[in-house]
């Protein structure tokens, strides 16, 4: 579903049936507002990588020099392999390699 942001993101759910103004994310059921979709790097993640694997647990968190200001923090952790994944985006190499043309052997 499209965010407030515009990008489209499989864990926000929008409720607009008959004048309803219903918005959350299911990855962050408590602390989420829309503001936080601007800055999320969930959907970016989603789009590069589609493993079936992966989770995906998110925190908010504020930086150290700007107090004020919210971001979403992703950890990602591979159900196949049983380890955490260092580059969502990527994914953990185990679950999709490379074909060999790929990766310089032939």
């Amino acid at each position: 579903m499209r965010t407030p942001a515009g990008n489209e993101c499989p864990h926000f759910y929008g409720d607009y049936y008959r004048g309803r103004e219903r918005e959350e994310c299911r990855l962050l059921p408590d602390t989420w507002s829309a503001d936080l979709c601007a800055t999320c790097p969930v959907p970016g993640i989603v789009r590069a990588n589609a493993c079936k694997d992966m989770r995906l647990d998110a925190t908010v968190t504020r930086t150290i020099f700007n107090l004020f200001q919210r971001r979403v923090e992703v950890r990602a952790y591979c159900e196949k392999t049983n380890r955490d994944v260092a580059q969502p985006e990527i994914g953990c190499g185990e679950c999709h390699p490379l074909p060999p043309i790929f990766e310089g052997k032939e």
